[in-house]
């Protein structure tokens, strides 16, 4: 995430007033009496400052769509969920280049948030992460420009109704500390620490004049997915308690989810690997694993087959629910070049693929559990009936419609044939 220039306080603020964000004026005169530098004027606007402006309320998050209940006899939609670990945006581009994506594919999505992308590498001892000594970061932490950078992506992405999760901070796995050895109050504290750094990003930065990022995150934080998929037993509970509503960091099926301990289980699925017997979990990293192994950059000469095997998997296992259950799927990437950057083409081939096909809705996860929420428990149990890529037997009018089925044709009580 390391970044090696510097970026102006205006061209932030520019940024946020080009969003219409605010009615800002970034050339005012913030001088007051003997040439003190003053507190700009609070905007003429719905934004409330929180805590040191590094973050703000500004009202209803915008494109955000009103959940509504399925009608009786209804097809479900088929949900899409694109989720991204460790949003941020660095030389590659990458955020802003899937924000883009999505766009023009109608599509929002999640980014979990790493707090250290936030935090300044001479700040790092503000770090003090669960079982390790204060300062230390499997993912480094980042630098001026990047902060910038990545506070840019983050204010338009939720302006653009996507969503603004947590990956945590530090990213440890394995032995030794790692997440999976984490007590309950150890995840509290660490997710305390991730809001903090979001909070707080301005003062860490020193960047005091730049526009604030357009949410509460208190608010906003509602789900997040574990480091390496370890630790979920305690981070759910610490989660429930903390008043999220999701996690999505374990293995499924592909079929309806379900509320385990008080979140929804918006776990990741198995779908096809083509050429392999076996299936494979949607994530870029489980992909990579099982064609290059521990080498991020494997065989130049197979690039574009393996990142042909991810785009093809994805697509097999979204056919499979589109034409049966209709089973939300839920997909997991990293904002990485691996493999030559195969997988992100992979990636974005599937968006440009699925989302604008009719009945498919590619969302946030804050959108698909405000839609599982607002739906009869009835209607998701039948849902759950359904296994991996079975469709209802007498079609979705007869499963959902709330009444018996019709006779067939010829069958006793049903019409007569003609002829």
């Amino acid at each position: 995430m390391a970044a090696t220039h510097r970026i102006a306080a205006g061209m932030v603020i520019a940024a946020v007033c080009a969003a219409s964000l605010t009615a800002c004026g970034a050339g005012a005169d913030t001088t007051g009496e003997q040439g003190k530098v003053q507190p700009a004027p609070a905007p003429k606007s719905g934004l409330r400052l929180i805590g040191d402006g590094s973050t703000a309320y500004t009202g209803a998050q915008p494109h955000l769509p009103r959940p509504e209940r399925l009608k009786p006899g209804k097809k479900p939609p088929q949900f899409v969920v694109f989720s991204w670990d460790g949003a941020g945006e660095d030389g590659q581009k990458l955020f802003s280049r899937f924000r883009k994506v999505a766009k023009r594919n109608d599509a929002t999505m999640t980014y979990f948030l790493s707090g250290v992308y936030l935090l300044p590498e001479e700040k790092r001892d503000l770090y003090e992460p669960p079982k390790h000594s204060p300062g230390r970061s499997d993912i480094g932490f980042n630098d001026r420009q990047g902060i910038a950078d990545t506070v840019k992506q983050l204010r338009l992405a939720w302006l653009e109704g996507n969503e603004i999760g947590t990956h945590f901070n530090g990213h440890f796995c394995g032995s030794d500390g790692g997440v999976g050895e984490w007590s309950v109050a150890d995840w509290k504290d660490e997710i305390a620490q991730a809001k903090r750094f979001v909070q707080t990003w301005k003062t860490n930065a020193g960047m005091k004049d730049a526009a604030p990022l357009p949410f509460d995150y208190d608010k906003e934080l509602i789900g997040a997915r574990t480091p390496c998929l370890e630790g979920r037993k305690n981070f759910v509970k610490a989660a429930r308690d903390l008043g999220f509503r999701y996690d999505t960091s374990g293995i499924n099926k592909q079929v309806w989810p379900k509320k385990k301990r008080g979140l929804w289980d918006l776990s990741m699925q198995l779908v096809p690997f083509p050429g392999h017997s076996f299936e494979q979990l949607t994530m870029d990293y489980n992909f990579m694993a099982s064609q290059s192994g521990t080498t991020t950059q494997g065989d130049p000469a197979k690039h574009e087959l393996w990142g042909d095997q991810m785009r093809d998997g994805l697509l097999r296992g979204f056919a499979r629910a589109y034409k049966g259950n209709r089973a939300p799927l839920i997909i997991g990437n990293h904002f990485e070049s691996w493999n030559g950057g195969t997988y992100m083409r992979a990636v974005e081939e599937v968006i440009e693929t699925v989302c604008p096909k009719a009945g498919v809705r590619c969302v946030s996860f804050r959108q698909l559990v405000d839609w599982l929420d607002a739906q009869d428990p009835a209607t998701l149990k039948k849902l759950r009936s359904l296994g991996v890529g079975e469709a209802p037997e007498k079609g979705w009018k007869s499963f959902l419609g709330g009444g018996p089925a019709p006779a067939p044709k010829g069958a006793p009580g049903s019409p007569a044939a003609n002829g």
